[in-house]
């Protein structure tokens, strides 16, 4: 490791030490034995140690070597196991199953950590003169697999670090514009903005773990976009090094300059160049910010709620409303002294039994506020009336206080459940909200259809997460009872039908989590044949030799990995 740089650890996401405790929720191991039959209290197999993995030997050349530590230095050119194969995948479900069995597929050569621009355009250079392959690395967060170098790849393959470019380098105060650069952290890209009384107001679930060049790679949106905009809208200008010369986008706020090279490079995941910085929007520090909870009769109804607030005059810095399964894991998941386990009190279920809701089909909903005391209260007064007039009620700030606290902590929740063979994954899509609930009940009877087709226990939720003028965002989570041997294979199943519902509901392939391998096969479908074409015409232009993270977003020859037995892709 890097002295300064965070690592997460080989199997499994976040620091090691970290992990999901369930002893202090009382509700959590009895709705997991019921939705997936599974005793989360029985004991399981510790993780195996990382000595028992056969790691495939480096492949560097000692000519490359020696030009690599030339242009950084024998410290930031790593060749050690452990650094290689904790960059060899993202986080993904099918990454963590894998390389807990020791299938580590095509782990990269060597780890570089450049400290400056220059170094990226030297090194850069020399692994195209070398005819590697340069896969772009931030936190590693990515579950789409993105990170993987192809199977089978027998180049050279060389992973780039961007841990120590990390810094703010300038506040335009007057323009409310920040340029940082890209491997800065969520939390430390944000403590040293809010030192001088601003904020960038990107919050994704990866936040502590993901950086801002991985944030613009991918196309990231953050729990705060109601707001603060997605990646896309917030990044107004960046620096990118590519083969043999560097992009330069200037910071402006609107532009009629052909097709736009900015949107290019948003969501190219790596295969582009190299991002180094950006200038991004950075706001004044709000002098309120709170997060009130409420209930709905039905997961319905808060859609509806939601469309009306995007409507309104009311401006919120998110929107988030959980369906019926979501709103019961979320309430399960509350420790028993906590304001979530006690949301739905004695006197709250009386209320709503009274007005005639069926306590098994409430969904709960999280909106966040931010501003001057008066903005606040009257947006709450705005969305108030809203939340009434779709038969919903408030319940305070209490369990918002909460939610907001532990919101980083899910990813966690994966790796425990993995370690009682229980599959948990996500996949999140937009539509128009003409489609909304539509997508909603389409996609979740199709995943339980395939579940008794297989004859697995599964269970899948959803909540609403990002808001737009013209539609929503939602970010499905299915978990699945399978510790076989062969369980990848039901994952397959999961994620093709999950995938293929958003195809056949009027929805996107992604809505923040990018392309990688995992969701190409349905890039035709999404964007049309004609739209593939203009991309591989954009990537092959750009990088003829494939040697910037090839295999990504579209493919030549067989699609992704999870396409070898794809069912109505293409």
């Amino acid at each position: 490791m890097i002295e300064g740089v965070k690592q997460q650890k080989w199997w499994g996401w976040g620091e090691e030490g970290h992990e999901y405790g369930y002893k202090d929720k009382p509700k959590f191991a009895p709705f997991v034995q019921k939705k997936v039959g599974v005793d989360i209290a029985a004991p399981v197999q510790p993780i195996p140690p990382f000595s028992s993995l056969e790691v495939p030997a480096s492949q560097l050349s000692e000519t490359l070597r020696a030009e690599l530590e030339s242009i950084l230095g024998a410290k930031y050119v790593q060749t050690d196991d452990q650094t290689r194969v904790v960059h060899a995948f993202g986080k993904g479900l099918r990454d963590l199953v894998r390389v807990r069995r020791g299938e580590l597929g095509r782990v990269p050569d060597a780890v570089l950590y450049p400290g400056t621009q220059r170094d990226v355009e030297r090194l850069l250079d020399a692994a195209i003169a070398a005819d590697a392959v340069v896969i772009p690395f931030g936190g590693g967060s990515n579950i789409v697999a993105a990170l993987e170098a192809e199977p089978g790849e027998t180049r050279q393959v060389i992973s780039v670090n961007l841990g120590r470019m990390n810094k703010v380098l300038e506040i335009d105060e007057v323009s409310g514009l920040a340029h940082i650069q890209a491997g800065v952290f969520g939390p430390d890209m944000e403590d040293q903005l809010q030192a001088r009384g601003w904020t960038m107001g990107h919050h994704p679930d990866s936040f502590v773990w993901s950086t801002l060049g991985g944030w613009i790679a991918t196309r990231s949106s953050g729990m705060q976009s109601d707001k603060y905009g997605d990646i896309a809208d917030i990044t107004r200008g960046l620096t990118m090094v590519m083969p043999g010369q560097v992009l330069e986008l200037r910071p402006l706020p609107s532009y009629s300059s052909g097709p736009s090279v900015r949107e290019m490079v948003l969501g190219s995941e790596g295969r582009l160049g190299i991002i180094t910085s950006a200038w991004v929007n950075v706001h004044r520090m709000p002098e309120v910010r709170e997060i009130q909870a409420y209930f709905y009769p039905t997961y319905e109804d808060g859609l509806n709620a939601c469309r009306q607030i995007i409507e309104s005059d009311a401006e919120v810095m998110m929107a988030r409303v959980s369906d019926a399964l979501e709103t019961q894991y979320i309430m399960a998941n509350g420790k028993k002294s906590s304001k979530v386990s006690s949301m739905v009190s004695k006197g709250i279920q009386k209320l709503m039994l009274q007005k005639g809701w069926d306590l098994e089909n409430i969904a709960m909903s999280f909106i966040g506020f931010e501003g001057s005391k008066s903005h606040v209260r009257y947006n709450k007064g705005l969305v108030g009336k809203i939340v009434r007039d779709n038969g919903g009620m408030g319940v305070g700030k209490g369990p918002g206080a909460l939610y907001d606290q532990k919101k980083y902590d899910t990813p966690y929740l994966r790796d425990f459940m993995l370690d009682r063979g229980i599959l948990a994954d996500v996949s999140e899509t937009t539509t128009p909200w003409k489609y909304a609930a539509q997508i909603h009940t389409n996609v979740t009877e199709a995943f339980y259809a395939k579940m008794k087709e297989l004859g697995k226990r599964g269970v899948v939720f959803c909540h609403l997460s990002h808001s737009y003028h013209s539609g929503a965002c939602q970010y499905f989570t299915f978990a699945i009872n399978d510790a076989s041997e062969t369980n990848l294979e039901t994952y397959d199943a999961a994620k093709r039908v999950v995938q293929q519902g958003f195809m056949d509901n009027h929805g996107t392939v992604s809505h923040h989590h990018g392309v990688g391998e995992e969701h190409s096969p349905w890039m035709e479908q999404d964007i049309s044949p004609a739209g593939v074409f203009i991309q591989k015409a954009l990537f092959d232009g750009v990088d003829p030799g494939r040697n910037l993270n090839p295999g990504k977003i579209v493919h030549d020859g067989a699609p992704g990995i999870t396409s070898n037995s794809a069912e109505h892709v293409g």
